[in-house]
């Protein structure tokens, strides 16, 4: 098996980086004939050209941009290792990858993750927000920290994670000022034949939602379905129709869209999960998440 040198890699990212030997030589500390030396090695070890000349500077071959590509990438690797190992420079902020599952309400969100923000050490949060499934087989690979979803890891998945209850609450109905007069009194029965904007049916809220409606014989007017929620509230503030939110942010949504309470019920509950793969929760910033989730926002 032909063995790929990495000091002679490090010196080639290196030059195609800076653009010149000189300047390499100097951010690496070597003398140039060293840097030269080493690259030829490399090339000859590839088999390939790796840079033209162009008047002073050196300009990626075809093979060259293509070994650039994955030396980039191996060496950030490298520097995400020692982050892991606890070896970062001094203050460089620590990374939390979240999944954040695309049902889940974006104030909600904010809530839960606000808590991570304020820890004495500095953090920053890469977010990526996906279809549920998606995210857990990425997290399940290490490639996600923390997956945020409206319901627990469960069923046919073959994926080593675990659930962590962050609350639950009940749920909301709003609508704009006018709207809301109208069909506040004799909720929720005064639902009935109202414009309403609702999630998609596939969602479990839908499905909630749903199975309310058929019980206390409520049959309101769709208007639109919405996966994304924050939308569906952007429509409800223009005064589409009557929306629901998770009553733990009740006040918040009043004030971010104008809109005020029709009624609220119990009978449909919203819970919110942290899923990692982690029996019990180590990480400090999901610690923070889970300990205000349940303290503060759910309590």
């Amino acid at each position: 098996m032909q063995w790929l040198n990495y000091h002679h890699l490090m010196y080639f990212w290196m030059v195609a980086k800076e653009g010149t030997i000189a300047s390499a030589s100097q951010k690496l500390r070597l003398a140039q004939p060293t840097i030269s030396g080493q690259i030829r090695t490399l090339e000859d070890s590839l088999g390939e050209k790796l840079f033209n000349r162009s008047g002073r500077n050196l300009v990626l071959s075809e093979v060259g941009q293509v070994v650039y590509r994955y030396a980039d990438e191996i060496f950030s690797l490298g520097r995400e290792l020692m982050d892991t190992l606890g070896g970062r420079p001094s203050g460089r902020p620590l990374v939390l990858h979240v999944g954040i599952a695309d049902v889940m309400p974006k104030l909600i969100t904010h809530r839960l993750l606000r808590p991570a923000l304020a820890l004495d050490e500095p953090l920053q949060i890469v977010c990526k927000e996906d279809k549920t499934e998606r995210l857990l087989a990425e997290l399940s690979v290490q490639g996600l920290d923390l997956v945020l979803a409206d319901q627990p890891i469960a069923g046919p998945m073959k994926i080593k994670a675990f659930n962590h209850l962050l609350g639950e609450c009940g749920l909301t109905f709003f609508a704009v000022p006018e709207l809301a007069r109208k069909h506040r009194r004799g909720f929720p029965h005064s639902l009935n034949g109202a414009p309403m904007l609702l999630p998609t049916d596939n969602t479990l809220l839908r499905r909630g939602l749903d199975h309310w409606m058929d019980s206390h014989d409520i049959h309101p007017r769709v208007v639109a379905e919405f996966e994304d929620s924050a939308l569906l509230k952007v429509f409800g503030q223009q005064g589409e129709g009557v929306f629901a939110g998770p009553s733990a942010i009740a006040d918040e949504i009043s004030s971010r869209y104008d809109v005020r309470i029709i009624g609220y019920t119990e009978e449909v509950i919203e819970r919110f999960y942290a899923i990692t793969v982690e029996r019990r929760i180590k990480n400090p910033a999901v610690v923070a998440i889970s300990q205000a989730a349940r303290n503060e926002l759910f309590s």
